[in-house]
């Protein structure tokens, strides 16, 4: 088989490979004064303790206490940017109504 088409097909492969990785997650943040800060890890948890330390977002280290208040897992990273974006976009009483329905799985 020609490289050119070994490459190819190892390519696809690859990309394959990372389609299937599911393991992003979509969080919400309550921080102090009420306010709902968004973002996306592979591991929540980690993600929520380098928050509440203030080695998080610089925006939840000013604004500390955290908590989180929803969680949506299983995405691709893309599908985890993608929804990020959406729920910034929400205005603030839609994010209060998808924040007091919790955790979701697609």
């Amino acid at each position: 088989m020609e490289k050119r088409y070994l490459r190819m097909l190892q390519g696809m492969a690859r990309k394959r490979r990372r389609r299937e990785l599911r393991d992003w997650s979509v969080y919400v943040l309550r921080c102090a004064g009420g306010a709902l800060y968004t973002g996306i890890a592979k591991d929540v948890e980690e993600r929520l303790r380098k928050h509440r330390a203030g080695r998080g977002a610089a925006y939840t280290r000013s604004h500390l206490p955290v908590e989180l208040v929803y969680r949506e897992t299983q995405m691709t990273r893309t599908e985890a940017l993608v929804r990020e974006a959406g729920i910034k976009r929400l205005p603030k009483p839609k994010k209060e109504a998808l924040v007091s329905k919790g955790t979701r799985k697609p």
